[in-house]
């Protein structure tokens, strides 16, 4: 394993006593870090493998960008140059609020990518638009997207006041182990919707992709030692272009010529129009799409959307931290990273960005598939996004891969997040009744709810709470229909008022609040504090 300062093994596996009547085999004892990571938070990959490995994580970060812009666009009255054009800006504020996190906010190995949070506000706005009193459909998309820029600036402040006042960090001191548990495998299973519905609506190409993805990330790196980091790191890419070349065959062989239009978007690889109507180069711009337009129903709505990011963000920074062998977030690290998300909404909206940003659970879940949750890896994919965002025929021709692609390795990438939130159990006593009440109505409510409010919402965004406000509809209708947000607010709840003070250990709180206090762990400044260290970005031999 790459070794970090302050990376601590746990004890070794105790027998059991001869007493439970159980046969002598091992225990296993609560571990803060995983140790089957290659590369932590500190210690990086040699520098050929880091570009790969943060290639990587731009291809994964590539098919939320377009699976976004691809709802969306089309709605607002866009073609498929201005897809192109969302899709370019998405993907350098992406790069740029990227590599703000990673050096001056939690510092994690986390990609900051579009949120589908931002989706109902977004379906709001459009539906007001849509009296067909603007002179083209790119008319009425510009004037959507002005609207949707401005609603962007103000909310924004939302996460700011959150952040740097350390409110939201008060927040996550009345967390534990009991609401990291849901919380976290939320942040993964809330998700499913980008997984295997996706990928039935080209099975042909989703499933062998799936399968093969599982076959050589997990059973090829056991034939011979010396390929197993090989096919452990890059099974993905490997898999991506042996399934998107299969594709490739069935479009040129006439398989999709005579299928439903849906067929055809979801399975042919000329279906984006991406790479025709794309630019060669366009560098994004404060303000592209004119200047921005200010209504407080829009703006109201968009204000719920930033408050979910803040809880779906902070789910996956915790995620991450388990991935990247860091000590979980303490408090004051969480509210600067979510000052700093809503520094970054603000220049999206001043960019001209489709919806606000939010930490990337794929890509998480992509540290936990490869064993490496170098910083370096993530900051390295930051120029991917940009060098792909200003150059746009070249990023044009990843992001026409297939969708059912991206999600057969969704099911894979979330799954792994979901699980890793459950590894929090060990610090509580999950032999406690009161516990394991918690924990399941946490999950399940965190998951129907939102399963609700989503099978009640109309096409134009319209949810089930429909008073004579919208923008009252907006928020709650937002915040409902995030499972993070819903696991988060019920499991905190619950476990601060059920027999709170009497279940302290049984709670996990003497391992959880040393983290939430900027003196109560040694290892808190080891991996969130500043300044920056310039070895970990220039080989030694410069130095």
């Amino acid at each position: 394993m790459g070794e970090t300062a302050g990376h601590h093994p746990p004890p070794p596996p105790q027998a059991a006593p001869p007493s439970l009547g159980l046969s002598r085999g091992p225990i296993w004892t609560p571990a803060e870090q995983l140790q089957q990571l290659q590369y932590c938070i500190h210690s990086n990959p040699p520098w050929p493998q880091a570009l790969l490995l943060a290639f990587q994580h731009y291809i994964v970060m590539l098919g939320t960008t377009v699976l976004i812009s691809s709802t969306l666009v089309p709605l607002m009255g866009g073609g498929h140059g201005d897809k192109g054009r969302v899709i370019q800006s998405l993907l350098f504020m992406s790069g740029l609020n990227t590599l703000l996190q990673t050096l001056f906010g939690t510092r994690l190995p986390t990609v900051m990518g579009p949120s589908a949070a931002f989706t109902l506000p977004v379906l709001s706005i459009i539906n007001d638009y849509n009296d067909g009193s603007f002179t083209s459909e790119h008319d009425r998309f510009r004037h959507t997207i002005r609207t949707i820029q401005g609603s962007l600036i103000v909310s924004s402040f939302i996460n700011i006041v959150l952040g740097y006042s350390g409110a939201w960090g008060n927040l996550a001191r009345f967390f534990s182990p009991i609401v990291i548990v849901p919380f976290v495998c939320v942040v993964g299973l809330g998700l499913f919707m980008r997984g295997f519905p996706l990928l039935g609506n080209c099975v042909e190409i989703g499933l062998p992709m799936l399968v093969l993805l599982v076959i050589c990330q997990q059973y090829l790196k056991r034939l011979h030692p010396k390929a197993h980091f090989i096919v452990e790191r890059f099974a993905l890419l490997f898999c991506i272009g042996v399934v998107w070349a299969f594709a490739a065959i069935l479009t040129a062989a006439g398989a999709y010529n005579n299928v439903p239009e849906q067929t055809k978007l979801s399975c042919r690889t000329d279906r984006s129009y991406l790479l025709s109507s794309a630019p060669w180069i366009k560098v994004p711009y404060p303000f592209q799409w004119g200047t921005p337009i200010f209504r407080a129903s829009h703006v109201f709505g968009m204000i719920g959307a930033a408050l979910v990011t803040s809880a779906e963000s902070t789910g996956t920074f915790i995620a991450a931290s388990r991935f990247a062998g860091a000590t979980a977030p303490p408090a004051h690290v969480l509210s600067r990273s979510i000052g700093l998300q809503g520094i970054g909404m603000l220049v999206e909206g001043i960019f001209g960005s489709l919806v606000g940003t939010t930490a990337s659970v794929e890509n998480v879940g992509l540290l936990g598939l490869t064993h490496i949750g170098s910083r370096r890896v993530v900051q390295i994919s930051t120029a991917f996004m940009i060098f792909f965002s200003i150059f746009g025929k070249f990023g044009a021709f990843f992001a026409s891969i297939p969708l059912p692609i991206f999600a057969a390795i969704y099911c894979v990438l979330l799954g792994i997040v979901a699980a890793v939130g459950i590894t929090f159990i060990q610090f509580a006593n999950n032999n406690s009744m009161r516990n394991i009440y918690i924990l399941g109505l946490s999950l399940f409510l965190g998951i129907s709810i939102p399963q609700y409010f989503a099978s009640k919402t109309t096409e134009d965004g319209h949810g089930p709470v429909r008073t004579g406000g919208g923008w009252f509809n907006d928020i709650w209708n937002t915040i409902f229909s995030s499972p993070p947000t819903v696991a988060m607010i019920v499991g905190t709840v619950l476990d601060n008022t059920l027999d709170a003070r009497d279940t302290v250990a049984d709670r996990g709180l003497p391992w959880w609040k040393p983290f939430q206090h900027r003196k109560g762990d040694s290892r808190n400044d080891e991996f969130y504090s500043f300044p920056l260290r310039i070895n970990e970005y220039i080989p030694t031999r410069f130095l």
